[in-house]
C-alpha cells in the first residue's frame, strides 16, 4: 500500500473541508445546501456478510441522500492489506469523509492516520479503531455480551461452557466477552460453571465454518459433555449448532448469537438457538450516514448529534454514539416481525404449529 500518496492529499483536503463547511454543526438537522458536493466513502471489510448489503448499506445511502451527500464504496474481502489500500482509493476518488468497517482495527491505523492528516474525517463503523480523532458508531457491545450471557445463563446456570469468540483483531470480540463475564464471572469463580482449557477460542474472520470446526473439536475433547455455548454472533452460532446437531445435541444445549440474521431468528423459533441479540442495522447505518453528513459540514467530532465521550481499552477518549440492542428469544419474536425486520414465512420455516405463538 502506498500510504505516502495520502499525505499529498493534504492540500486538496483543505479545499475539501472548505467546500464542505458552512459553519453548521451536527446538532442541527443536516442541510443539503451545507453538504453540496460531499462524497462519503465506505470501506467494507467483507461485503459478503448478509447484513451489510441488506440493512447497513441501504440505511447509510438513504441518510446521505437525505443530507445532500453522495456515496462511494469498496470491499476489502477480508484482507487488512486490501482495506488499507481501499481507504486510499476512496480518498483519491474524492471522499471527504470515510466510514470504515475495519477488518483489523490495528492494521488499519496507519491508513486512518494518513486520512486524518489529510483533513478527511474518519468514522469507525461498528468496530473500534484506536485513534482519539475518529468518530465511533456502534451498538453497546459490552451490553450485547451481557444480554447473550443472561439468556444462556438463565437456561443453564451450571455445567461446562464453551465460548466461541470472534476475530482476535476485532475489539468487539473482547467487548462482548467482558459483557459475558459480568453475568457468568461469579459462577466461574465458584466452580458452578467450568470453562476448561481449549473451550474458549477466538475465530478468524468470525467465520461460521471455523466456528463449526472449533465446536467439533471442543465436543470431542469433552466427550460431548457441553452444557452451554456462548457464541458471539449469529454466523458462528450457525456453525456451532451444526456441530451440535451432528451429535444429536441441537436444541438441548443453549446457544447465543447476535445480529438478527434471518436464519438465526428462525433457529430461535425452532428452539436450537436460545437468544439472538438484535442490533437494528438500519438505525446504525442511519446514524453513521447522518454523522458523515455532519462531519462534512463541520469536522469537529464532538459536535455530532448525540455524541458522547467513550474511553477505549487503549485509554483513548473518542466521540461516539453507542446504540442499544434488543435480546430476542422465543418470548418476544413479535418484536422483529412488527419492525418489518423479517417476514413470517422466514421466521417460521419448519416451525411446528403451536410451539411459537407468532408461527400459529
Amino acid at each position: 500500500m502506498e500510504l505516502r500518496r495520502l499525505a499529498t492529499l493534504a492540500g486538496a483536503a483543505a479545499i475539501i473541508v472548505s467546500a464542505c463547511s458552512s459553519g453548521t454543526t451536527a446538532t442541527t438537522a443536516p442541510a443539503s445546501a451545507a453538504t453540496t458536493g460531499c462524497k462519503v466513502g465506505v470501506s467494507w471489510n467483507n461485503y459478503q456478510e448478509e447484513r451489510w448489503a441488506k440493512w447497513d448499506e441501504p440505511a447509510i445511502k438513504a441518510a446521505l441522500t437525505a443530507g445532500g451527500a453522495t456515496y462511494d464504496s469498496n470491499d476489502a474481502k477480508s484482507s487488512a492489506a486490501t482495506q488499507a489500500s481501499n481507504v486510499e482509493t476512496l480518498i483519491a476518488n474524492g471522499a471527504k469523509v470515510v466510514i470504515i468497517l475495519a477488518q483489523d482495527g490495528t492494521a488499519i491505523k496507519p491508513a486512518v492516520t494518513a486520512a486524518l492528516n489529510a483533513g478527511v474525517p474518519v468514522i469507525a463503523y461498528d468496530r473500534l479503531i484506536e485513534d482519539p480523532k475518529v468518530f465511533y458508531v456502534t451498538f453497546d457491545n459490552v451490553l450485547v455480551g451481557n444480554m447473550q450471557a443472561k439468556a444462556v445463563f438463565a437456561a443453564q446456570p451450571t455445567g461446562t461452557y464453551a465460548v466461541i469468540k470472534g476475530n482476535k483483531a476485532d475489539a468487539n470480540a473482547d467487548f462482548l466477552r467482558s459483557g459475558m463475564e459480568q453475568v457468568i464471572g461469579d459462577a466461574v469463580k465458584s466452580g458452578a460453571i467450568k470453562i476448561p482449557a481449549g473451550n474458549e477460542v477466538y475465530t478468524d474472520n468470525w467465520d461460521p465454518k471455523n466456528a463449526q470446526t472449533e465446536m467439533e473439536q471442543i465436543l470431542t475433547a469433552n466427550n460431548n459433555k457441553i452444557d452451554a455455548v456462548l457464541s458471539e454472533n449469529d454466523g458462528m452460532a450457525g456453525g456451532v449448532i451444526a456441530a451440535l446437531a451432528a451429535q444429536g445435541l441441537a436444541g438441548k444445549v443453549p446457544v447465543s448469537g447476535q445480529d438478527g440474521d434471518a436464519a438465526a431468528l428462525n433457529r430461535v423459533a425452532l428452539g436450537t438457538q436460545t437468544v439472538d441479540v438484535w442490533k437494528d442495522a438500519r438505525l446504525l447505518g442511519k446514524t453513521a450516514g447522518e454523522a458523515a453528513v455532519a462531519l462534512c459540514a463541520n469536522p469537529d467530532t464532538s459536535k455530532v448529534a448525540n455524541a458522547k465521550p467513550f474511553t477505549t481499552p487503549g485509554g483513548n477518549t473518542i466521540s461516539s454514539v453507542l446504540l442499544t440492542p434488543d435480546p430476542i428469544t422465543k418470548t418476544n419474536l413479535k418484536d422483529v416481525l412488527d419492525a418489518g425486520w423479517i417476514t413470517k414465512d422466514l421466521l417460521c420455516k419448519d416451525v411446528a404449529a403451536g410451539t411459537v405463538p407468532e408461527c400459529g
